[in-house]
């Protein structure tokens, strides 16, 4: 009868639970759709980097974007430098609940700590049209987590 959408709740609260407490900016539903959307537009046009080392390598490079955080990492210590660096940087970044959905996002198989969503590709040129598209959504993204990183401290 209702059974699938217990089911999904569940399945929700879970993924909440699992959260660490250091996960702060966390994206809300509408701004965590947005974000793994922009992930997965930057991963067909190959502008992002995935997991930890990457990322942490291209920022101390000096590349920027959008940095985005599992929330769900267990131990936390893995991550807990990255958000540092993204400060002194001055990268936006944004927590999501789940490596998994973050992994399906990036279109890895592998659940992922953490991306970095770059403006333009490491190699190549992209088509004016989709770089267009891709930097207005980045743009949208940025603004939203800025706003929210904002609110919060």
């Amino acid at each position: 009868m209702g059974s699938d959408s217990e089911a999904e709740k569940v399945k929700e609260r879970k993924k909440l639970l699992a959260i660490a407490p250091i996960a702060k900016p966390l994206a809300g539903k509408k701004l965590c759709k947005r974000t793994l959307k922009l992930v997965r537009r930057a991963a067909e046009h190959k502008c992002l980097k995935r997991g930890v080392k990457e990322v942490v390598k291209s920022i101390r490079r000096g590349h920027k974007g959008i940095c985005v955080i599992a929330g769900n990492i267990s131990p936390i210590d893995v991550i807990t430098h990255v958000p540092i660096l993204c400060e002194e940087a001055e990268i936006p970044y944004v927590y999501v609940p789940s490596k998994e959905d973050l992994a399906n996002a990036g279109a890895t198989k592998r659940p992922t700590c953490c991306v970095l969503v770059l403006t333009k590709p490491t190699k190549g040129e992209l088509a004016k049209e989709e770089e267009d598209k891709l930097k207005a959504d980045y743009k949208q993204v940025a603004a939203d987590v800025s706003e929210l990183a904002s609110s919060l401290f």
